[in-house]
C-alpha cells in the first residue's frame, strides 16, 4: 500500500509542497517593481477606456477612444501642431514661475527678517491665496491687453502663493537648536536666513515648487481655454478648445494626454529632485517603492 508521501506527490520520498509555501512564492502586487505595477494599472485603464469606447454606443463626436486619440496625438506631433501649443504654454509657465519664486524668495527673507514683512505677508496670503487665479483674468486683460504678459501674470500670482505659504512654513518649522548655533556663530538677519533657515527648509520648499507648479500649470491651461492666442501662437488651452470648436475631438483628447504626459514627466522630476537632496541628506525618511 503506498504511503501518504507516494500518495500526495506521485514519487516516493518527497512531500508535496503547502498550499501557502506555495502563495508566498508567488509574487505578490507588492513585491513588483514600481514600473510593472504602473504599467499594468495603466493597460487596465487602456482597456477600460476603449471597451467603453466600443461598447457604450457613445457618439464619435463626443468621444473618442484610444486608438484614434493616439492616431491624432503622432500626427499632432509630426506635423508640429501640438509641439508648437506645448512649446508655447511651457514658455509662458516657466517665465510665469521664474518671476513666482523670484518674488517668494523675496517676500519670505523680508518675512523672516523685519516684523512689518511678517505682517505683510500674513495679510496678503491671507486674501490673495484663496482667489483662483483665473478671478483675476479679466484684470489682466485690462490691464496688459491680448498679450502674453497677461497670461504670465496669472500664472505668477497662482505660483506665488502656494510657494510662499510653504516656504514660510519651512522656515517658521526649522528647530531651534540649529537657529541658536547660527546666532552663536554670529549669523544675523540675510547670513542666518540663508545658511542656516533656507537649507533646514528645503522639505518644504521642494513641496512648495510642485505645488506652485501644479497651479501654474492648471492656471496656465485654463486662461488660455478662456484667453485664446496671444502672439503668433495659441497654446495648449487654445489648441483644445479650437479642436473641440471644429469638432476634432480626437485631437481634443491629445491636447488632453499632453497634458497628462507633462505632469507625469514633471512629477517624476520632482521624485528625482526629492530623492538626490532631501532624502539623501537623511532629512526625511523616504518611502519604500
Amino acid at each position: 500500500m503506498p504511503s501518504s508521501t507516494e500518495t500526495e506527490t506521485g514519487a516516493p520520498g518527497k512531500a508535496a509542497p503547502h498550499a501557502p509555501d506555495r502563495a508566498r512564492r508567488l509574487p505578490s502586487w507588492s513585491r513588483l517593481p514600481a514600473w510593472a505595477r504602473r504599467t499594468i494599472l495603466f493597460a487596465v485603464l487602456i482597456g477600460i477606456w476603449q471597451a467603453y469606447a466600443s461598447y457604450s454606443g457613445a457618439s464619435r463626436f463626443v468621444f473618442a477612444g484610444p486608438w484614434d486619440v493616439a492616431r491624432a496625438f503622432a500626427e499632432g506631433w509630426a506635423s508640429g501642431e501640438i509641439a508648437v501649443a506645448t512649446g508655447t504654454t511651457m514658455r509662458l509657465l516657466v517665465t510665469g514661475m521664474v518671476i513666482g519664486i523670484a518674488l517668494t524668495i523675496v517676500l519670505t527673507v523680508l518675512a523672516m527678517t523685519t516684523r512689518i514683512g511678517d505682517d505683510l505677508l500674513t495679510l496678503l496670503s491671507s486674501m490673495i491665496n484663496p482667489l483662483p487665479s483665473v478671478a483675476i483674468l479679466p484684470l489682466a486683460i485690462l490691464w496688459f491687453g491680448l498679450t502674453d504678459s497677461a497670461l504670465i501674470f496669472v500664472t505668477a500670482n497662482a505660483v506665488l502663493w502656494p510657494m510662499t505659504v510653504n516656504v514660510s512654513m519651512g522656515l517658521r518649522t526649522v528647530p531651534a537648536t540649529l537657529t541658536m548655533v547660527g546666532r552663536n556663530l554670529g549669523l544675523t538677519g540675510w547670513r542666518l536666513t540663508r545658511d542656516v533657515l533656507m537649507p533646514a527648509a528645503l522639505p518644504h520648499a521642494i513641496a512648495g515648487l510642485k505645488t506652485g507648479w501644479a497651479f501654474g500649470w492648471r492656471t496656465i491651461i485654463a486662461a488660455e481655454l478662456v484667453f485664446g492666442i496671444a502672439g503668433a501662437h495659441g497654446g495648449l488651452g487654445f489648441f483644445i478648445n479650437n479642436s473641440r470648436y471644429f469638432a476634432r475631438i480626437p485631437d481634443v483628447f491629445a491636447g488632453l494626454v499632453t497634458i497628462a504626459l507633462i505632469g507625469i514627466a514633471f512629477d517624476l522630476f520632482f521624485g528625482w529632485v526629492e530623492r538626490r537632496t532631501v532624502a539623501r541628506w537623511g532629512m526625511k525618511e523616504g518611502a519604500t517603492i
